[in-house]
């Protein structure tokens, strides 16, 4: 193909490489050339408060977005539920790589774990939180940062029992053994676009390169879901400090969707189900929100951001 070199900007964090080489190896073995670019983000640099304090606007993709605004990148690789709700005009999402497992699960190098209500749960995750509040209101929680490395060595060091992660991200940096329960998506809906890689670019990026990459990297059906999960979330205005969750899968040509909002403190949840035809995907996600809206989901979200910004 006559397409020159692919810049690729990616976080630095072990899991962010395996993503970016994940993507790099499917245009490689397709003939073209490519180059990994590591980035440290906000995110990455600030790791003892949690992500609710930075603040929920592109913790993980200012510095990648930033590249590809000005052409040092060709394409940002993110985990897709890392993406802000809104994208700058100038920026897109080209591809959504097909989806892994998207439930979160608890991990542990120790022995196995008995009541889920009467252990330390590591997680930064501001949705996880709220979910354990209300499904384990016992269990003690504690704020855990850094990449799954570090927080693996925080938690052999007695700072928390367990970690509750994403299987994607625990699979994919081949840590399966150490998985001691897959949390139910009933109750612990995964974050927006959990689960699947994200490919990002500039919307002035050449055409050729975009066509290129997209037919390589897009999974139809996981940007289907995507697509549905991310208009709920748009709609909402969500972002990393916001608990808000939605779950949509494909059956028999009709797209379906859990999705819904908790309260910080867990005692409050909204939680709506729907299906569509697949070609509705966009607008699943937007009756969806104003159900959740409408039914009490805009007064839990105003309390939330009330409580986040300190007043």
């Amino acid at each position: 193909m006559s397409v020159a070199t692919i810049k690729i900007g990616t976080r630095h964090s072990s899991l962010a490489i395996w993503q970016a080489n994940y993507v790099a190896g499917k245009l490689l073995e397709n003939g073209l050339n490519v180059e990994i670019l590591p980035f440290e983000t906000k995110g990455d640099k600030i790791i003892d408060v949690s992500i609710s304090k930075i603040g929920s606007k592109g913790v993980f993709t200012e510095e990648l977005e930033r590249a590809l605004l000005t052409g040092e990148i060709d394409i940002a690789v993110h985990s897709a539920k890392d993406l802000q709700s809104s994208l700058s005009d100038d920026l897109e999402i080209i591809a959504f790589c097909e989806r892994e497992i998207a439930n979160d699960v608890l991990i542990s190098t120790g022995a196995k774990i008995g009541n889920i209500s009467e252990i330390k749960i590591g997680t930064s995750s501001t949705r996880r939180v709220a979910l354990l509040k209300r499904y384990h209101p016992g269990a003690q929680v504690v704020n855990m940062r850094g990449n799954i490395q570090t927080r693996i060595s925080k938690m052999e060091a007695g700072i928390c029992d367990v970690l509750m992660l994403a299987y994607a991200g625990v699979h994919r940096m081949g840590l399966d053994d150490k998985i001691i329960k897959v949390m139910p998506e009933n109750q612990f809906v995964p974050a927006v676009g959990q689960g699947s890689i994200a490919v990002e670019a500039s919307k002035n990026l050449d055409a050729q390169k975009k066509r290129v990459i997209r037919s390589l990297l897009n999974h139809e059906d996981t940007a289907c879901c995507i697509s549905a999960e991310r208009a709920f979330l748009k709609k909402l205005e969500g972002g990393c400090s916001i608990p808000v969750f939605a779950n949509a899968t494909l059956n028999e040509g009709q797209i379906e969707m859990v999705a819904g909002i908790v309260s910080l403190d867990g005692s409050q949840i909204l939680m709506e189900f729907c299906r569509m035809k697949r070609e509705d995907h966009e607008r699943l996600g937007l009756e969806l929100a104003e159900k959740v809206l409408s039914q009490g989901g805009d007064k839990i979200l105003m309390k939330i951001r009330e409580k986040l910004s300190g007043r």
